[in-house]
């Protein structure tokens, strides 16, 4: 079962370099003022899960710079996020906002949809 778990992993990495979406071009201010929103953001993903390549991929279709963190080979961000988070479970957004509160947002779909909306071309 490992085995096809390593192939299968391998065979979704190398389809999404060969597909990577292209960035969103924003001006250099409004690139620095999503920067800014971003900085206090990091993915827990592991790096062939599909869930969690497809949270990256709207990444960089959106220009987002987030921190991504490996929970599956880094002890400190996989206790992290079971401690902080609540569960072992990828891909988990953390998000801190100016006051230092923490939200932890599972599920590659809700991520999705919150930087659609958080990040889109016409609210940035």
């Amino acid at each position: 079962m490992k085995l096809i778990r390593w192939v299968l992993g391998r065979v979704i990495l190398a389809i999404d370099f060969l597909t990577r979406p292209r960035p969103l071009v924003r001006a250099k201010e409004d690139q620095d003022a999503v920067d800014a929103k971003t900085a206090k953001m990091s993915l827990y993903q592991f790096n062939a899960c599909p869930f969690c390549v497809k949270v990256r991929r709207q990444l960089r279709r959106q220009s987002l710079n987030v921190e991504l963190r490996d929970a599956k080979n880094n002890a400190a961000f996989k206790d992290e996020l079971t401690k902080e988070g609540g569960k072992h479970k990828v891909p988990c957004l953390r998000i801190e906002d100016d006051a230092k509160n923490v939200r932890w947002l599972y599920s590659s779909d809700d991520i999705c949809s919150f930087l659609e909306n958080e990040f889109s071309p016409a609210k940035t």
